[in-house]
């Protein structure tokens, strides 16, 4: 199972975007890696954009390119709005959707529970963090899991119950499912989902 391992604050540094959750302990977010840091005034082209957006969704979600061409290949065979369709998919990924219960405080430590099988879906487990989730079916944690010192602090913390769920999910206790497709509006990251579609439609 493939995963990006290296330095996370260069990726959130090269977009100007916290793209893993990482809040006050990112520093530098406004000036790009590289020893000579930012290298004067430069303007974008198109395809500069678009490259620069598709990389961001790629990294916001944790997916690498194989698999982001075939989400996109996928979106692209829907009806209606291509870029929707593709956050849908997205969306829609088992450890998303741990992540927007609120069980852990970013995407990344939300795989790594669905990858050591700490995740039940309609009460059995999944270790597959792309999995796919569908109207219906309901998302809790395994006794072990409940137990991890992280996932424990935010359960037991006053702040659990402010944790506002997008209205695709139903949260109870420890327990979601989830009772409608995503729609965009339901995203509250900044992203230009057409930039994307033209990006792969060259």
């Amino acid at each position: 199972m493939a995963r990006y391992i290296g330095p996370k604050d260069k990726l959130s540094r090269r977009e100007g975007f916290d793209l893993f959750s990482v809040g006050s302990k990112l520093n530098r977010l406004n000036v790009p890696p590289g020893m000579h840091g930012r290298k004067g005034f430069q303007i974008s082209s198109q395809y500069g954009k678009q490259l620069r957006e598709k990389q961001k969704v790629k990294r916001i979600y944790g997916v690498l390119e194989k698999q982001f061409r075939r989400y996109v290949a996928e979106a692209l065979k829907q009806k209606g709005n291509t870029g929707e369709a593709l956050l849908s998919f997205l969306e829609r990924r088992l450890d998303n959707v741990v992540y927007r219960l609120g069980f852990v405080p970013s995407r990344p430590a939300a795989r790594q529970l669905v990858s050591h099988r700490h995740v039940l879906v309609n009460g059995k487990k999944v270790n597959i963090p792309s999995y796919r989730v569908s109207e219906g079916e309901t998302i809790t944690l395994t006794k072990k899991g409940l137990e991890i010192p992280v996932v424990k602090q935010i359960l037991n913390s006053s702040d659990f119950v402010k944790i506002k769920c997008p209205s695709w999910v139903v949260r109870e206790g420890v327990f979601g499912k989830i009772v409608s497709n995503p729609k965009r509006e339901d995203i509250p990251e900044f992203i230009r989902e057409q930039d994307i579609v033209e990006f792969y439609s060259r």
